[in-house]
């Protein structure tokens, strides 16, 4: 709104000129007022040095200082990924120490799958992050769920970070595999993709045994994510999968009390708590 309001204010609504007469030796100024169009006109010339936003304003009618009416961006026609097939890809990966091949439709129909993003091998909060799922993939296993970390390493450096030492900021061994997404193709399907940077932000999927996307989280690269958060809300996922006529409220853990999603039915669970 500054932005409309300064250009306003260098937008005069009359001209001053100097005008001379051949009567008087003195010089005299005029204002003259300026026509609607004119004004307009060099309105319109100032627009070029606004940046979009600004020039997205004043043609709502911002110019004043006041939107007569919203500007609206258009969201992208492009679907959401949660609750849709998740997008497959076929890629190398290293586990065991080996290189496998990796293709994330194998798991449709036999088992769930918590995908993340990491952005580069060989940093600081990702191994944090990579060893903390490998030391409780167990319960992953539990819940026949598979993991799996990708980032836009080769699966050479992924090789390598797994045989470096935890103590000297390595993985060691880890008990699920790490996909290599060199071309960046897996990262920019999932909209986890920062272009300029050519690395991927810490996205974290759940996706259901059909391929289906339950959730999605994303976090800048300055912050890890937390593994029992990951549990829960996939267990919560598995709940209501089981449990269609039930929803799970915020913080929800097994044993919990679920509500019905009905305006009747709810008033049990919100009257108990």
């Amino acid at each position: 709104m500054a932005a409309c309001s300064s250009v306003a204010a260098a937008i005069p609504s009359t001209i001053s000129v100097s005008s001379s007469s051949s009567s008087s030796t003195s010089s005299a100024r005029s204002l003259f007022p300026l026509s609607r169009a004119s004004q307009e006109s060099l309105r319109t010339s100032f627009l070029p040095r606004l940046p979009q936003q600004a020039r997205n304003r004043q043609s709502s009618g911002c110019i004043s200082g006041r939107c007569s009416s919203i500007s609206v961006v258009k969201a992208s026609l492009e679907k959401p990924l949660v609750g849709n097939l998740a997008p497959d890809f076929e890629a190398e990966a290293v586990f065991d120490q080996e290189f496998i091949n990796v293709k994330l439709s194998d798991y449709r129909g036999k088992k769930y799958v918590v995908l993340f993003f990491y952005p580069l091998d060989f940093t600081f909060v990702c191994p944090t992050e990579i060893t903390a799922f490998s030391d409780r993939y167990a319960e992953f296993e539990k819940l026949n769920t598979e993991v799996l970390g990708v980032s836009i390493d080769s699966v050479f450096s992924h090789l390598a970070w797994v045989q470096t030492d935890r103590k000297s900021g390595g993985l060691g061994d880890l008990k699920y595999p790490l996909v290599a997404d060199l071309t960046k193709s897996i990262s920019k399907a999932y909209n986890v993709l920062i272009p300029d940077q050519g690395i991927a932000l810490r996205g974290l999927f759940i996706i259901d045994k059909e391929g289906i996307i339950q959730h999605a989280t994303i976090n800048n690269l300055a912050i890890g994510r937390s593994v029992d958060e990951t549990l829960r809300t996939l267990q919560a996922v598995q709940y209501v999968q089981d449990n269609p006529d039930e929803v799970c409220p915020a913080g929800w853990k097994p044993g919990e009390k679920t509500m019905k999603p009905d305006t009747k039915a709810s008033k049990e669970y919100f009257a108990a708590i």
